[in-house]
């Protein structure tokens, strides 16, 4: 058997308002989204003035960043690099800057994804999201 660490409520509220935050100081308008380690929905934060479609833009990069287990960077990355064929992964289609795993003890627990701004901002107001878990 294997002990695992899972997102709680109060982890993904903490995440929400820390990423929210980190928003909110630099004036960009985001779409916040909290996954479990499979990649299912479990907050979704869209702050005022922020275009429908990042709602869904982080979700699938949330969803992409916990089912591969890395920065959803690495994926533009690879693709931008010339791996064209990684468009197809099955199940992957945030596969842009901004999602980021929680993981801890070496095990994903959940992920963040944010869009809005450009790729590395979504992936700095992500990063400040999972950094308000305090691990």
């Amino acid at each position: 058997m294997i002990t695992r660490h899972v997102l709680t409520l109060d982890d993904v509220n903490l995440m929400l308002e820390g990423a929210q935050k980190e928003a909110d100081t630099n004036g960009w308008a985001v779409s916040i989204a909290v996954a479990d380690d499979g990649g299912h929905p479990m907050g979704l934060r869209r702050l005022d003035n922020t275009p429908a479609m990042t709602g869904h833009f982080a979700l699938q990069k949330a969803k992409s960043a916990a089912l591969g287990r890395r920065e959803t960077q690495l994926f533009e990355d690879s693709i931008n690099g010339g791996r064209t064929a990684f468009l197809s992964a099955p199940e992957l289609e945030g596969m842009l800057g901004g999602g980021v795993p929680v993981m801890v003890e070496g095990q994903i627990a959940g992920s963040i994804g944010v869009s809005g701004v450009k790729p590395e901002q979504d992936a700095q107001i992500a990063k400040a999201g999972v950094a308000a878990l305090g691990l």
